[in-house]
């Protein structure tokens, strides 16, 4: 049975332990905005992008090159009526290796259509998924948030967002 939850994929040619490493790194494809571990295991960290969003997650189940789990344990958005839509969610990524490639399938576990942010949402992390950390993982590269604030490019013309 189809999960309305959002879900997103991508193969590359690295390895699972490359992609593992990578999607660790938040500050390096989500945003600079970070605070906190995000690659140990019960450790939390703090993301935040100015007063839009803030939220802090958990990573809370750890299998090196296969799958890495987050938890949203809170969270405040200023753009939508239900401000805590992300609480108890989940960012799932899990690694696997089809045809001498490394897939990598997201899911947002519980952000569904009938969030009010859900569109945004969706828009956000296919930017930040198939761009910046498909990026980071096959050039080295990504194109998180920058520190002082600003917001990825795409998300500021999509949406309207006000950039720094």
């Amino acid at each position: 049975m189809e999960t309305p939850d959002f879900t997103v994929s991508f193969e590359v040619s690295n390895s699972p332990a490359a992609v593992f490493q990578a999607i660790t790194n938040f500050r390096g494809w989500w945003s600079d905005q970070i605070e906190g571990s995000t690659d140990q295991l019960n450790e939390t960290f703090f993301y935040h992008y100015k007063d839009v969003h803030l939220c802090k997650i958990k990573l809370i189940e750890s299998i090196p090159d296969k799958r890495l789990v987050y938890l949203v344990i809170d969270n405040e958005f200023n753009f939508i009526e239900d401000k805590t839509e992300w609480i108890n969610t989940q960012l799932i990524f899990d690694i696997s290796t089809i045809n001498g490639k490394t897939k990598v399938k997201f899911t947002h576990k519980g952000l569904v259509p009938e969030y009010e942010c859900f569109e945004v949402c969706q828009d956000a992390w296919t930017s930040y998924i198939l761009g910046s950390l498909q990026s980071l993982i096959t050039t080295g590269t990504g194109k998180p948030n920058p520190k002082e604030g600003g917001l990825n490019e795409e998300l500021v013309e999509k949406w309207g967002l006000p950039a720094k």
